[in-house]
């Protein structure tokens, strides 16, 4: 299937997380109506740190409205929390998934045209937002990541609209086997190679690649996946 629909579109105002209560914006509300796309993302959403989120590479973000069931099934005490909108996603949609999203792939979003640009890699912030310490760890593992777009031509889109394959220049690197280099096969230097002169990835990504190229050695994830104390 190259063609899905939107479930829904999310966007959120910065609130306190945590009890240490950092900004965030992974607190979302749908919006009812177009909302529209630039290439610093949707009006009205807003990030926390703007050093890791946000920006042209992730402009939007979207997490497959399929992973919830699974999040429910294997955290059942957190169902209730398992809800669209729940990751910080911009964009709810059913029936694709990170095997069905290429590099370089170029799709149409209600009247803008978007690119995917990279995954997400999770953070601590989830650990805090479902109250579970291992969230963000279980997300990196099971590979239920969702992933970014970056913003190609501005538009507008809304619940309903489609989101629709255009172009797929390299039909063999779907997200699915970006992540499974990343977190499993860690350090396979061919496909390494491969990824950091990949001009469609973000540069952030290009750059991991190249870092493991050079040091022969996997980057400690800690800080990233528990936080700083």
């Amino acid at each position: 299937m190259t063609e899905w629909a939107v479930d829904a579109v999310f966007v959120g105002a910065l609130r306190p997380l945590g009890p240490r209560g950092v900004p965030s914006g992974i607190f979302k509300q749908e919006a009812t109506g177009p909302v529209a796309v630039g290439t610093t993302g949707l009006a009205g959403d807003h990030q926390g740190d703007t050093r890791v989120h946000g920006g042209p590479e992730k402009a939007l973000h979207l997490y497959p409205a399929r992973h919830y069931r699974s999040w429910r099934r294997e955290l059942p005490e957190k169902a209730g929390s398992f809800t669209a909108g729940a990751f910080g996603e911009n964009l709810s949609v059913s029936g694709i998934g990170e095997d069905d999203i290429c590099i370089g792939d170029t799709l149409q979003l209600g009247t803008a045209l978007v690119q995917f640009s990279q995954g997400r890699q999770p953070c601590w912030k989830l650990n805090e937002r479902f109250g579970e310490k291992t969230m963000a760890a279980r997300v990196q593992e099971t590979g239920r990541t969702g992933w970014y777009f970056r913003v190609l031509k501005e538009g507008t889109v809304a619940a309903g609209d489609r989101l629709a394959l255009m172009e797929r220049p390299q039909p063999d690197w779907t997200l699915a086997r970006v992540t499974g280099l990343l977190y499993r096969d860690m350090l396979n230097y061919e496909a390494l190679a491969e990824l950091a002169e990949n001009a469609f990835l973000a540069e952030s990504w290009r750059k991991l690649a190249q870092r493991r190229l050079e040091r022969g050695q996997v980057e400690d994830w800690s800080k990233r996946l528990e936080g700083s104390s």
